[in-house]
């Protein structure tokens, strides 16, 4: 069983080309960023958000302008825990369509190369064809996976970060 999918998955790399070895190490990179995030706030968001809570509490004035510029900084350090590698799944989302560009490139080269060698010869350019289109697919296929992973994130770095705000109250 395992190894009837082996055989299927390195048919699949061998049709598509080298192209898509970048395309899954950045899907890999990118969903394993994800669900770092996704750990995070899991287990340890909140000990940090209690953390942080508490240290504001502890002041014993808040009113004060350097009060509002530690609260400023806290948030900030906190909004920069809760963003993580964000700006890194990001960049993957971007690079994974463009490495599938990259792919359909090489492809008709070697269409190209083919026709140049051996003439019209269907059976030559179909690989090159194949070659051009898997790699796409993969690219577009690994971005929009990625999309949906990154918007559930967005809203939960957005709604953390609202909350972090509301937490430090300056009225007492």
């Amino acid at each position: 069983m395992f190894y009837d999918a082996y055989i299927a998955l390195s048919a699949f790399f061998a049709q598509g080309g080298n192209v898509l070895y970048l395309i899954a190490l950045t899907t890999f990179l990118m969903w394993s960023l994800l669900f770092e995030r996704m750990w995070y706030f899991r287990s340890e968001h909140r000990s940090v958000l209690h953390r942080v809570t508490e240290q504001w509490e502890s002041r014993p004035e808040r009113r004060s302008w350097s009060a509002h510029v530690i609260r400023d900084a806290l948030i900030s350090q906190t909004r920069e825990r809760i963003t993580g590698t964000y700006p890194i799944i990001i960049t993957c989302v971007a690079l994974c369509p463009l490495l599938g560009l990259l792919g359909t490139v090489t492809g008709m080269i070697a269409v190209f190369d083919a026709m140049a060698t051996q003439g019209g010869n269907a059976r030559s350019m179909a690989a090159g064809v194949s070659q051009a289109t898997i790699p796409t697919m993969s690219g577009m296929i690994a971005s929009l996976s990625g999309i949906f992973g990154t918007t559930f994130l967005r809203r939960r770095i957005l709604y953390e970060t609202e909350h972090i705000q509301d937490r430090l109250t300056m009225d007492h």
